[in-house]
């Protein structure tokens, strides 16, 4: 049922001319803006002033900061070699040519978090925090266009839910490993630190930062 599910699946959502929108895409936009009225909310309720202003320059500097360094990791990481992207500088910039990096992404938002915190006066640990609760839903997001793509597919598998990637992937099933992914990294972490931000007052800085690296970690 799964497999069946996966072959009817289109990563385009549609096409005009030149101008074509992916699910890869759409799942990022989902992410942030879901990831902003999370932050909006939360910071409410810790009682954390963020107006309008503040809230557009958070997630300008954090959309900026996943984009280039998930890109740059990937380049770095996974792409086709440093000499190859020398030569071909452009293909840097090809986001459909490949992908994004998590762990690139990662390093990338909290760098510009440095960015966020000094431009807002909102102490860079609690920006931390306010983002590693909302993070888990752009991560399910991004893992559900993983399996659209197919991509970052597991190891074979006879059990009932197992899916023909085909491709690189072969004709073997293969466990659908970004629906697990999407379920651990998103459902799961997002549900644990979703209840610890219940707490009023909020718990010390850097906690959620701390449990959402370590419950990535686990779950990854």
């Amino acid at each position: 049922m799964l497999n069946d599910i996966y072959w009817n699946l289109d990563p385009v959502l549609f096409s005009a001319g030149p101008f074509t929108v992916r699910w890869y895409g759409i799942a990022y936009v989902a992410g942030f803006v879901c990831a902003a009225l999370l932050i909006w909310r939360l910071a409410k309720r810790w009682r954390i002033r963020v107006d309008a202003d503040a809230l557009l320059t958070i997630m300008f500097c954090v959309i900026i900061g996943v984009v280039a360094g998930g890109r740059l990791g990937y380049v770095l990481f996974y792409g086709n070699g440093l000499e190859f992207y020398l030569q071909n500088p452009l293909e840097v910039l090809a986001f459909n040519h490949g992908g994004m990096s998590f762990h690139g992404g990662l390093v990338g938002a909290l760098l510009a978090g440095i960015a966020a915190a000094k431009m807002t006066g909102i102490p860079y640990l609690t920006l931390a925090d306010l983002g590693c609760v909302a993070a888990p839903i752009g991560l399910f997001f991004g893992r559900l266009a993983n399996f659209v793509n197919g991509e970052l597919w597991g190891g074979p598998t006879d059990l009932p839910w197992g899916v023909v990637f085909g491709g690189a992937a072969g004709t073997m099933p293969r466990h659908p490993s970004q629906l697990y992914e999407a379920l651990l990294e998103g459902v799961l972490i997002f549900a644990v630190l979703f209840m610890l931000s219940r707490r009023l007052p909020p718990r010390p800085r850097g906690t959620f930062l701390g449990v959402f690296l370590i419950m990535y970690g686990c779950c990854r």
